[in-house]
């Protein structure tokens, strides 16, 4: 049985390549756009996953979040800075973000438990 990472991967992978089969350049451009922002630049990508993880959070896209996880999970993010940087989103984003707090945490769980 998938465990949340995987399904949500799995999930992902699949969508992005039915998306990406239509040769919509737009679409195309964006996935770019998106790919190139998050390289290494003035900041580092372990700065610019937490922005994300920050905004997403914000914004209150849970699958923006779980990837954002996933990436600064797999950058060297420690709990600690995922914690505070969610108390940051939560902070500016208000009480609504809670929900996804506790969803960001129990990803962040499952993120553990598949390093084992």
């Amino acid at each position: 049985m998938p465990n949340k990472v995987e399904e949500f991967n799995d999930y992902r992978q699949k969508m992005n390549n039915k998306l990406l089969s239509n040769d919509n350049k737009v679409i195309k451009r964006i996935f770019n756009l998106d790919t190139n922002a998050f390289t290494e630049g003035h900041l580092p990508v372990k700065t610019k996953e937490l922005l994300g993880l920050v905004a997403s959070a914000v914004l209150r896209c849970d699958d923006c979040i779980a990837y954002h996880l996933e990436t600064a999970y797999k950058k060297g993010v420690t709990k600690e800075e995922m914690m505070e940087t969610m108390s940051i989103a939560t902070l500016v984003g208000g009480t609504i973000v809670i929900p996804h707090l506790r969803r960001a945490y129990e990803f962040w769980e499952a993120l553990e438990q598949n390093d084992l």
